[in-house]
């Protein structure tokens, strides 16, 4: 029970506080007596508690004061003078903002958890006689051989020794389709052997794998502060200092230069304190951010903190990932050619039902291919799964052979159709053939077909003057074709984990506010080194952990919908921080020459504290 209330806290001493100021103030409406003076220090103590502390504690290590410092202060100020509802309230609203802070970065850090899980824990050990024993990943030693079973993960990075299998990559590169291996082939940790038997080498320690690559750079990436983060950390400095040391002034200087009596010149200085709070630039921000995120969730946009919605409307240029976002992340068939004189449904039903018994994303698109045209498929007796190569099977008298071209006859599949091989792997497509003994049957292509969404989003966000940029994992023909296809503005091919990663640091380098969006594990630390990670609702776990923004329904139209909707929040955002510091600096002058008292002062701070909320509040309309 304590372990589940622990991370909130916070949150929950920040809305006891609230609920025990507006007990005090209903207990002293009239005239304030003891009982609400004390429930005023007890919301003092509970509401203030964590703030004060995390003031107190970095003012020590850092030698450096801060905005908590100054609040708790003001509070004090107002208690000291007999505005004890004022105080109070001070510390409620600060504390609410900073429980929500906290409450939002502790949910960002889960990732690495998931993460972890993508790396086995034990591996198939070979000793010299070529036995095999389960042993702990971390107990694996560089030149250890290891066995690995169709359907099991890849335990190190390693280089096969024996076999041949199709690999799904999927996690690592962000491909959909299955990479073929054989020997001398390298393998990453965390990649899937789908279904042949290999006899693998570990040539990286599991420290350096790929997989704890991907981890070590999305930590590095969520502990480096952003510009906005280090500008606030300034100001926030800077403006305590000013407050607290002309608080100090007017504690004094009055009674000497303006011959004020003390009680005038400490009851000014208060006031000064008071009105001088940040509670209305506080107010500028929190309730804009929190009233947009609101609108975010209804139309489909979950934003996992203020600065990330900031960040988006000034957002100059924007990375997708192409499996899974841009593409619909499996292969389709787009041609189906079959050798003059033979029947197409013919070939395609025998086709179909040699594909049908295998578990290959290929054969099951080929399989997929001939249900959708309504063609039954029988089980073919004589069959034979060549791992890493195709299937050969014997229908009737003739002997058929499914796969690639090296498989099936390099040359003859050259020739096919006056190399129309050629010409569909020109268009970024994936070519299967099937032959028998007479030479090619027939040949179909696939390809990880463009989502219609997707081309209406990159018009969007070019009308909004982002610049789009395709990463993929693919080779550079295919990329070129998707590229064109989708109307990105440019495209990275042949992108690892790591690459990726290198060139958002160069569009970041080259734009200064860069964009994400990816569904996968390997996107991750990419992800999480832009300026905001945008993740698809229907992406990976460790995907949606790293994000900044989650699109909840999959619609890539909703970016631009999230760059209007943080384009106006920060124009609210910059009306209510000019109100609020305008209106502070009236009272100030004001109270300096003596012009108000104390409770025109609150009744002014608080005033456009309400004025700045309601302004506020605008974002929550649907449409923008």
């Amino acid at each position: 029970m304590l372990s589940r209330i622990k991370p909130h806290a916070e949150l929950i001493a920040a809305l006891l506080s609230g609920v025990l100021i507006v007990i005090a103030w209903f207990v002293g409406k009239g005239e304030e007596s003891s009982l609400s003076i004390a429930l005023y220090l007890i919301a003092f103590l509970i509401g203030g508690y964590a703030k004060a502390k995390e003031g107190v504690l970095h003012t020590v290590r850092q030698k450096e004061l801060n905005v908590e410092l100054l609040m708790i202060f003001a509070a004090i100020g107002s208690s000291i003078i007999g505005y004890w509802t004022e105080g109070a309230v001070l510390i409620f609203i600060f504390a609410l903002s900073g429980a929500l802070e906290t409450y939002t970065m502790n949910k960002s850090k889960r990732e690495l958890s998931a993460l972890m899980k993508l790396q086995p824990e034990e591996a198939w050990l070979m000793d010299a006689n070529g036995q095999s024993k389960r042993v702990a990943v971390k107990d694996l030693r560089i030149g250890n051989r290891l066995l690995v079973k169709p359907g099991e993960r890849i335990p190190v990075d390693s280089i096969i020794i024996n076999g041949n299998s199709s690999v799904d990559e999927a996690a690592i590169s962000g491909e959909s389709i299955p990479v073929s291996k054989q020997s001398g082939d390298h393998l990453y940790a965390g990649t899937v052997n789908l279904d042949g038997v290999l006899t693998i080498e570990m040539n990286k320690s599991s420290s350096e794998s790929l997989v704890q690559k991907i981890i070590e750079l999305v930590q590095s990436a969520q502990s480096e502060k952003s510009p906005a983060q280090q500008f606030i950390e300034k100001f926030e400095g800077r403006y305590v200092k000013i407050v607290l040391i002309s608080v100090g002034i007017m504690m004094f200087l009055p009674h000497f230069l303006f011959d004020w009596d003390w009680t005038t010149t400490i009851y000014r200085a208060m006031v000064l304190l008071v009105v001088a709070s940040p509670c209305a630039l506080v107010a500028s921000i929190m309730p804009a951010t929190l009233s947009a995120i609101s609108n975010g969730a209804k139309n489909g946009l979950l934003f996992k903190g203020g600065v990330h919605l900031e960040n988006i409307g000034s957002m100059k240029a924007i990375a997708l990932d192409k499996t899974g976002t841009l593409t619909q992340g499996k292969p389709e068939v787009t041609d189906f050619i079959v050798r003059d004189g033979m029947d197409d449904i013919s070939v395609l039903t025998t086709w179909a039902s040699i594909e049908s018994q295998s578990t290959h994303p290929l054969a099951q698109a080929i399989t997929k291919f001939a249900l959708d045209k309504g063609i039954v498929t029988t089980p073919i007796p004589n069959m034979k799964d060549v791992p890493g190569w195709g299937i050969e099977a014997t229908v009737g008298s003739k002997k058929w052979k499914v796969g690639k071209p090296s498989f099936v006859g390099t040359e003859a599949s050259k020739e096919f159709h006056d190399g129309i091989s050629s010409i569909l792997a020109d268009q970024g497509k994936t070519v299967v053939f099937a032959a028998d003994d007479e030479g090619i049957i027939a040949v179909a292509a696939l390809r990880d077909q463009v989502r219609l969404e997707a081309k209406e989003a990159i018009t969007l966000l070019r009308e909004s003057g982002v610049y789009t940029i395709m990463l993929t994992g693919d080779n550079e023909r295919t990329a070129k074709v998707i590229a064109d296809d989708a109307g990105v503005d440019h495209y990275i091919a042949e992108c690892l984990p790591e690459t990726k990663v290198t060139h958002l640091k160069e569009l970041l380098s080259k734009y200064g506010n860069v964009g994400m969006v990816g569904d996968g594990i390997n996107d991750a630390p990419a992800l999480a080194t832009a300026t905001t990670g945008i993740a698809m609702g229907e992406g990976t776990d460790v995907a949606l952990e790293t994000a900044d923004v989650v699109l909840m329904k999959n619609e890539l139209a909703r970016i631009n919908y999230a760059i209007q909707l943080s384009r106006k929040m920060n124009r609210i955002v910059k009306q209510n921080v000019f109100f609020s510091i305008t209106v502070i600096f009236i009272l100030i002058i004001s109270n300096f020459f003596q012009v108000i008292n104390l409770p025109l002062g609150v009744i002014g701070h608080e005033g456009s504290t309400i004025l700045v909320i309601l302004n506020s509040l605008r974002l929550l309309n649907r449409n923008i």
